[in-house]
């Protein structure tokens, strides 16, 4: 899960290499911690919150295939 994230934030970002994902496991939650540069916060968001919005979904659709709830935050 946390290696597609990356991959999609990555190609959304200006500075890749500065992406980092962490992901922490409880019982039948998974978080996914996403990190990056203050500058490429705004690409990550997108207008009115659509792309976090779709990498929420595309988290919650893998997660659903392992029996688990997801959730995505965004960190500077």
């Amino acid at each position: 899960m946390e290696e597609l994230i990356a991959v999609i934030a990555r190609s959304l970002v200006d500075s890749p290499d500065d992406v980092k994902v962490t992901r922490s496991d409880e019982e039948n939650n998974v978080t996914i911690e996403l990190a990056v540069a203050p500058d490429d916060l705004g690409k990550v968001i997108g207008k009115q919150g659509r792309t976090a919005r779709a990498l929420r979904s595309i988290l919650a659709a893998t997660a659903a295939k392992e029996d688990k709830r997801s959730r995505l935050e965004i960190v500077e």
